[in-house]
């Protein structure tokens, strides 16, 4: 009673093409997951190399 006769049946080429598409939109959803993990981090994490500010160079011309 599995099979019931409504249920449409996909060619094998057709249910390759929607594993092709699948697959393409898991990776593109890791990717997508990945760089705004990255994004993320790049908002929290302390600069790397912080330059000064034109306030802190007249400070110290003065």
């Amino acid at each position: 009673m599995t099979d019931r006769p409504d249920t449409p049946r996909l060619t094998d080429r057709a249910e390759a093409a929607r594993q092709q598409r699948l697959a393409r939109e898991a990776e593109a959803l890791r990717a997508n997951l990945r760089r705004r993990k990255q994004q993320s981090r790049a908002r929290t994490a302390p600069p790397a190399n912080p330059t000064p500010d034109s306030s802190d160079i007249s400070s110290n011309e003065a």
